[in-house]
């Protein structure tokens, strides 16, 4: 396969470009999180209520909106249409992510599945144990607990990325590199955060997963880079230039058969 085998593209010439349009997204996205006073957080990390319920036969996701609109429980009024609610793996199972509210009613979940449970009498089940698929409570203090360890893993992964880089190459390197990490963790989360999207435990495996993956570009182009400044008697600017064409056929079919699997 010989595609992109000798690239010869001009990137430096675009640095300019480059760094305006990358300013413009990462302000953008630092903006929306500033105005939205941060991330927008699942109940993973606020706390909350969360019911999984198996229909008989195919029910309208629309439909199970409407009829929480209005519920009543224990004399308090509740409106929940407005929260995350969608099918649960098929067609005929349906689940409700409800945010922690206070003082909310004893066996608050229950409560919910039950008015599930009756609003579609012609689609449920005749027992309802076998209506339900899952149901639990995240309390605010845990998902605090969550919050505090998933910036930890973050930041310790970081550190630890900056002091291998050190050690293998310079520390001009690891700064670098700290810089590249955390423009693209960056433009990730303000992208979240411009398209409303919650932060969740399988998205911080996923800007982990985006670390790791960005980091190992980067090792690649800058050992390129130091083996280049050896025997390229260029500028720093053609060496770059060079370093970057010779790592770009692999950095680019690396890339996509990551995300086919993805």
């Amino acid at each position: 396969m010989r595609i992109l085998k000798n690239s010869n593209f001009d990137f430096m010439s675009k640095k300019v470009l480059a760094l305006g349009l990358s300013a413009i997204i990462v302000f953008s996205g630092l903006l929306s999180l500033f105005i939205n006073g941060g991330p927008k957080l699942s109940m993973d990390f606020k706390g909350g209520t969360f019911v999984a319920v198996q229909y008989s036969e195919e029910i309208n996701v629309n439909e199970v909106r409407n009829t929480l609109g209005n519920i009543n429980i224990d004399g308090q009024s509740f409106d929940f249409s407005k929260e995350e609610v969608k099918h649960f793996g098929s067609k005929s199972a349906v689940s409700l992510r409800v945010p922690h509210i206070e003082n909310s009613p004893a066996n608050f979940s229950q409560k919910i599945v039950i008015h599930l449970f009756d609003s579609f009498p012609s689609k449920t089940p005749d027992d309802i144990t076998n209506f339900i698929l899952s149901k639990g409570v995240v309390s605010p203090k845990i998902g605090s607990e969550l919050s505090g360890k998933a910036v930890m893993a973050i930041i310790s992964a970081l550190g630890l990325i900056m002091l291998y880089i050190s050690v293998r190459f310079e520390f001009k390197f690891a700064l670098g590199a700290i810089a590249a990490l955390t423009h693209d963790v960056l433009i990730t989360l303000g992208m979240f955060s411009l398209l409303s999207y919650e932060i969740s435990l399988p998205i911080i495996a996923a800007f982990l997963t985006i670390v790791g993956y960005s980091l190992n570009d980067t090792i690649v182009i800058f050992d390129r880079i130091r083996e280049n400044l050896k025997t390229n008697k260029e500028g720093y600017n053609e060496t770059i230039q060079l370093s970057v064409n010779q790592s770009f056929r692999r950095t680019t079919f690396t890339s996509i058969t990551t995300v086919i699997p993805l």
